[in-house]
C-alpha cells in the first residue's frame, strides 16, 4: 500500500481547513466546498484504504519524529480492520454533517469558522484513529477538545452556551491529566510509545504497573466518552449547534475513548480489577443515563442522555473482554445516533423550540417534516434494538459478551485468558444492560409519542419563534439560537437522513450474514446467542408496552385536566401528558436534574475552592499586601525625615557636627 494514501486521510481535512480560514472573510463563496470536498474526499480515500488492507491484515509504519533523551516519539500510522471500519464512520458522518451544516447555518455570519473548525475536528479524529504512537494520538486526542470546546460555544453570545463549553473543556481535561501520566508511565515501563510495542510489552508481561496505568487510562476514558462520573458535561454541550452533536457527541469525540481501551485492550486484561472498576462505570453510566433520559424534556437532552447510556454499553463489552462487541455497537450507534441528532435539528427548525412537551401541542408537526419524521422513527427503532435493525445485533452483541463473560468463558479472542475477566463484571454488565434495554425502549416510545403524537383535547399551539416557548416549567433546557432557513427540509438537510438510515437499518445484517465484519475485527462470532437475543428482544418490546400504556394513561387524565382546567392554565395541565412522570413516579424531578450530581460536584468540589479562593485573595490583599505597604511606608517615613535634615543650612550641619563630636568625646570619656 502507497502510505500516502492512510497519510492524506487527515491530512486533506487539516488542509480544508486552513483554506476556510484564510479565505472566509475575503470569498466566503468558497466556504462551503471548501467544508465539504476535502472531508469527502478524506472519506473516500478511507474506503479505499481498508479495500486495499482487507480483511484481517494490519500494517505498522513508522519515522522518528523526535529524540526525547528517553522513549523516541514517532510519527507512527496502525492500520488495522478496528480502524478502517471507524474511518470510514467518521468520514461518512463529517461528510453528512458539512452537507447538512450548509442550510442548517445558512445565514450564520461565523459559518466559515464553525467549518474550519469541524474539518479540523474530523482530522484531528483520524490522527486518534490511525495513529500508531501514543504521544502523537494524544496530540489528535487534544486538538479534538479545543476545537470541541469553540463549536460548543459556536453562539458564545448565549450565556449557556458560554458555560457549556468551559465545562465541556474543563471535565474533559479533568480526565486528560491522568490520561498523560498513564501514557508516561506506559512509556516508562515498555521503552516506547508505539502502540505496537506497549502491546507485546503487555504479552510478555513486562508492564510494571498495570492496574495503575488501567486506571488512570479510564480517568481520561470517562472524561472524553463520558462516564460517570465524568458525563455531566455532556447534556449541557447540547447549547452547541445541532450539528455539532451529531458529529461530536455520536460518532468521534465520545468514540475516541472508546477506540482507545479497545486498541490498548490486552493492558486491561492484565488487571482484573481495572475491568471490574470499568464495569461498574459502565453499569452506572448506562442505567442512571437511561433514567434520566426518561425524564428530559429537551429533545437533544435526550439524546444526549442516550448517547451516555449507548457509550456505557460499549464500555460493557470492554470490561467484558470483547473489543469486537464493543466496536460492532461504536459502528452502529455512530450511524443511527448521527441520524438522530440531524433529524432533531429538522424537528427543531420546523417547530422552534426543543422542548417534546410544546412539540406535543403542534398537531401537524409530523406532516410538516415528513422525512424527518420517518427517519427519526427508523433511528429509534435501531436504538430500541429491535431486528433487523443494525442496533439489535450490535447490543446483543455486548449482552453476549456479557453473559459469556458471566460463565467464565470471555471472548477476548486470543487478547488474553478468559479468566482474567472477573465473572464479576460479566454479571454487573448483563444485568444494567438489560435493564438498560428495558429503559431504552420506555423513553426511545415515550419521546417519539409525545413529540409527534398529540394528546387528544390537548390546547393545538403554533410554533413560536423563540426556542424557549412552551418548554416544561423547571426542566433543564439548552436553546440555541434559530437560524436555518424558512424551508421546512432543505435539500441539504433532508439527503443526509437517508443516506445515514442505510446503515442504520441494514449494517447488522450485511456485516454478520457473509460473516466479513468478524473477518474484519478479531474474527470472534458476533451472533447473539439465543437466550440474549430472545430476552433482549423481549425487555424492549415490554418497555414499548409499557411506555405506550402510561402515555394512553397520561393523555387521558391531561385531557381530562385541560377540560376543567382554567383557559390560563390549560398549557400546564398539558404537560400531565408526559408517561416519564407516571413511570417514573418520585423519581421523575431528581432524575430530571440528573441527581443532582451537579448540585453535589459544586458542593463538594467547587465551593470549597472558591472558598479556598477568596481566602487566599483575602490573605495576599489583606495580609501580605499590608506588610508591603507598610514596608514602603516605611521607607517614605525615612525619607521624609532625612529629607528634613538635609535642608541646605551650613550653620545646622555645623552645629550637629559639633554635638556629634561632644557626644562621642562624652562616651570615649566615660568608656575610659
Amino acid at each position: 500500500m502507497n502510505l500516502a494514501l492512510p497519510a492524506l486521510v487527515p491530512a486533506l481535512p487539516a488542509l480544508g481547513a486552513a483554506a476556510t480560514l484564510a479565505t472566509g472573510r475575503r470569498a466566503p463563496g468558497f466556504a462551503r466546498p471548501l467544508a465539504i470536498l476535502p472531508v469527502a474526499a478524506s472519506a473516500v480515500l478511507a474506503l479505499i484504504v481498508a479495500l486495499q488492507l482487507g480483511g484481517g491484515q494490519s500494517l505498522d509504519a513508522a519515522t522518528r519524529l523526535t529524540p526525547t533523551g528517553g522513549p523516541d516519539i514517532s510519527l507512527a500510522i496502525h492500520l488495522d480492520g478496528f480502524s478502517s471500519l471507524i474511518s470510514l464512520l467518521v468520514g461518512l458522518v463529517a461528510t453528512c454533517v458539512q452537507i447538512y451544516s450548509t442550510a442548517y447555518l445558512k445565514d450564520d455570519p461565523r459559518y466559515p469558522s464553525y467549518a474550519a473548525l469541524v474539518s479540523l475536528f474530523t482530522a484531528a479524529m483520524f490522527l486518534v484513529v490511525y495513529s500508531g504512537d501514543l504521544v502523537v494520538l494524544l496530540v489528535g486526542w487534544e486538538i479534538m477538545g479545543i476545537c470541541s470546546y469553540f463549536l460548543i460555544g459556536h453562539h458564545w453570545e448565549t450565556a449557556d452556551a458560554r458555560s457549556a463549553s468551559l465545562k465541556a473543556f474543563l471535565v474533559t481535561k479533568l480526565g486528560d491529566v491522568p490520561f498523560l501520566f498513564a501514557i508516561i508511565l506506559l512509556g516508562a515501563d515498555t521503552g516506547t510509545f508505539r502502540i505496537s510495542g506497549v502491546l507485546e510489552a503487555a504479552a510478555g508481561g513486562k508492564l510494571g504497573h498495570p492496574t495503575l496505568i488501567a486506571l488512570l487510562l479510564l480517568a481520561g476514558v470517562a472524561g472524553k466518552s463520558a462516564q460517570f462520573p465524568l458525563h455531566t458535561w455532556l447534556p449541557d454541550a447540547m447549547a452547541g449547534p445541532t450539528p455539532v452533536s451529531a458529529l461530536i457527541h455520536a460518532a468521534t469525540m465520545v468514540a475516541a475513548g472508546i477506540y482507545l481501551v479497545a486498541r490498548l485492550l490486552p493492558v486491561f486484561l492484565l488487571s482484573g480489577a481495572a475491568l471490574l472498576v470499568l464495569s461498574v462505570m459502565a453499569a452506572v453510566t448506562m442505567v442512571g443515563s437511561a433514567l434520566c433520559a426518561l425524564a428530559q424534556d429537551d429533545l437533544k437532552r435526550v439524546l444526549a442522555y442516550s448517547t451516555v447510556g449507548q457509550l456505557g454499553y460499549m464500555a460493557g463489552a470492554l470490561a467484558s473482554g470483547d473489543r469486537d462487541a464493543a466496536v460492532f455497537h461504536l459502528v452502529s450507534h455512530g450511524a443511527f445516533k448521527a441520524l438522530l441528532f440531524l433529524t432533531a435539528g429538522v424537528v427543531i427548525h420546523a417547530a422552534h423550540t426543543n422542548s417534546i412537551s410544546a412539540m406535543s401541542r403542534m398537531p401537524d408537526l409530523r406532516r410538516r417534516v415528513p422525512d424527518a419524521y420517518w427517519t427519526m422513527g427508523i433511528a429509534l427503532v435501531a436504538l430500541v434494538g429491535l431486528p433487523p435493525f443494525s442496533g439489535f445485533f450490535s447490543k446483543e452483541a455486548v449482552l453476549t459478551a456479557a453473559e459469556h463473560a458471566a460463565t467464565g468463558e470471555a471472548a477476548t479472542h486470543g487478547l488474553g485468558p478468559a479468566s482474567a475477566v472477573p465473572s464479576a463484571a460479566g454479571w454487573i454488565v448483563l444485568v444494567s444492560g438489560a435493564l438498560t434495554a428495558l429503559l431504552t425502549a420506555a423513553y426511545a416510545t415515550r419521546l417519539w409519542l409525545v413529540a409527534f403524537h398529540s394528546p387528544t383535547g390537548a390546547p393545538a399551539v403554533a410554533p413560536a419563534a423563540g426556542r424557549t416557548a412552551g418548554h416544561a416549567e423547571g426542566a433543564p433546557y439548552s436553546p440555541e439560537i434559530d437560524e436555518a432557513g424558512t424551508q421546512l427540509e432543505p435539500h441539504a438537510m433532508r439527503w443526509p437522513l437517508w443516506v445515514l438510515a442505510v446503515p442504520t437499518m441494514g449494517f447488522g445484517v450485511a456485516g454478520l450474514r457473509s460473516d466479513w465484519l468478524p473477518g474484519l475485527l478479531d474474527g470472534g462470532s458476533l451472533r447473539p446467542s439465543t437466550t440474549t437475543a430472545v430476552i433482549g428482544t423481549a425487555l424492549a418490546l415490554a418497555g414499548i408496552l409499557i411506555a405506550y400504556a402510561a402515555w394512553r394513561s397520561a393523555t387521558a387524565r391531561a385531557a381530562a385536566a385541560v377540560r376543567t382546567a382554567p383557559a390560563g392554565e390549560a398549557p400546564a395541565a398539558a404537560e400531565a401528558a408526559d408517561p416519564g412522570r407516571t413511570l417514573l413516579g418520585p423519581l421523575f424531578g431528581a432524575a430530571r436534574q440528573g441527581f443532582h450530581v451537579d448540585r453535589l460536584y459544586s458542593a463538594l468540589f467547587v465551593r470549597p475552592t472558591t472558598a479556598a479562593a477568596q481566602l487566599v485573595r483575602f490573605l495576599d490583599r489583606e495580609v501580605i499586601e499590608t506588610y508591603v505597604r507598610g514596608t514602603g511606608g516605611g521607607a517614605n517615613v525615612l525619607g521624609w525625615l532625612v529629607r528634613r535634615a538635609q535642608n541646605g543650612n551650613a550653620q545646622a550641619y555645623v552645629s550637629v557636627l559639633l554635638a556629634g563630636v561632644v557626644v562621642l568625646a562624652v562616651l570615649v570619656a566615660v568608656g575610659t
